[in-house]
């Protein structure tokens, strides 16, 4: 089995920091208290190539600024687009005012679920160019996730490169935000080192973050690299069952069955198989393997009985499947007869019915080829053929 990491692997959050930026604060330009505490801020980007402009709101739009302010905290989101709009049209605002608002605006405009005008806002942002650089930059963070989050992994990952290279931000999650952006476009070989050393450099790096390398491993065909990440988690965590099912997965995807099946069953031994999709991938391991028809039975019995596994399509299906390749054919014929009607065509029935017509149950197979009939199959005339049989 090959790795599906297109269909695998799950998305990182891309919209986590969106209500977290830094909003500057009119007043703060007016008093000395507001210096002080504006001086008191933390600086998040130390290291930011950007020079950054003297933040200071005009005396033309200082109350008109610090009334926007007041209005965006109340909560009050369609009157901050308002206010802000007139700010951004008053002659004589300056970089700071307009920036400003255009911020404001943005914030308040993805409140409103407005995302095409919050991204049109925080191009303005960057326009005008007169916002600290705290506010800067994370106004052209939010800007490429908003990019992204709409799909447009080109635009939001140019956006992001200019993010990073301005700000020379090292933070865990921007760097994942790249990483997940290079591997969306394909550029998996680029994604690789950035994810690589977002894991190996963060003492508890998201489960989303490795399954995300070991997807980028299996696009460039590093096999050996994502069971080798994998055992190096599972060794350092023995006792949690994420990265021991995770390793287990993994050595599936590198088809390697028989560890994959190992790892899961010394966890069913354990007794910490508990969730339906546990017990699915340790049937699904042994299914995947010659000979083994026996022990996909134990496993889906013992689920069934538990309560784990949902006795479902899929699942009455294997339990046939198995039966019969391990010589059980009644109780093949029982499996198959329970998953038949859960199907959604007649194939289910149509095999029933050859199974039930090479075991002499003629009756039995007429019935299941008439069944298979009124759910449909592709090729009807083989069930005719069962019908009218003598």
């Amino acid at each position: 089995m090959k790795f599906r990491s297109k269909h695998a692997v799950l998305s990182l959050f891309i919209a986590a920091a969106l209500g977290g930026m830094v909003v500057a604060d009119a007043s703060a330009q007016s008093s000395r208290s507001g210096r002080k505490a504006a001086a008191k801020a933390e600086v998040l980007y130390p290291e930011a190539t950007r020079k950054e402009p003297e933040a200071k709101a005009s005396t033309k739009t200082g109350k008109k600024l610090q009334k926007l302010i007041d209005v965006y905290n109340d909560g009050d989101f369609a009157q901050t687009r308002t206010l802000a709009n007139e700010i951004l049209a008053t002659e004589g605002a300056n970089a700071y005012d307009k920036a400003l608002a255009a911020q404001l605006a943005a914030q308040a405009t993805y409140s409103l679920d407005d995302t095409a005008a919050a991204k049109a806002y925080l191009q303005q942002v960057l326009d005008f160019d007169g916002l600290d650089n705290n506010g800067h930059f994370q106004s052209m963070l939010m800007l490429a996730q908003l990019q992204m989050g709409d799909d447009d992994y080109t635009t939001g990952l140019a956006t992001l490169d200019r993010y990073l290279g301005e700000s020379k931000s090292n933070r865990p999650e921007d760097l994942a935000l790249k990483g997940q952006a290079l591997y969306q476009v394909e550029r998996y070989a680029e994604a690789v080192p950035v994810l690589k050393s977002l894991v190996e450099n963060t003492p508890e790096p998201k489960d989303s973050w490795v399954q995300l390398l070991m997807a980028a491993y299996a696009e460039t065909n590093q096999y050996a690299e994502a069971v080798a990440l994998a055992e190096s988690l599972a060794a350092k965590n023995p006792t949690d069952k994420k990265s021991q099912t995770n390793l287990a997965a993994v050595y599936s995807q590198a088809e390697q069955m028989d560890k994959a099946a190992a790892v899961l069953e010394k966890l069913r031994a354990a007794g910490q198989l508990s969730e339906e999709r546990e017990y699915r991938q340790l049937y699904i391991t042994y299914a995947n393997m010659d000979g083994r028809e026996k022990d996909v039975i134990s496993v889906i019995n013992e689920g069934l009985q538990k309560g784990a596994l949902k006795p479902d399509y899929q699942t009455h299906l294997a339990l046939a499947q198995s039966y019969y390749y391990s010589d059980q054919v009644p109780l093949a014929i029982e499996a198959w007869k329970k998953a038949a009607p859960l199907s959604k065509d007649g194939e289910t029935y149509l095999n029933l019915a050859r199974v039930l017509w090479q075991e002499d149950r003629l009756a039995e197979a007429r019935q299941a080829a008439q069944q298979a009939l009124d759910k449909g199959v592709k090729k009807p005339e083989d069930a005719r053929r069962i019908i009218n049989l003598k």
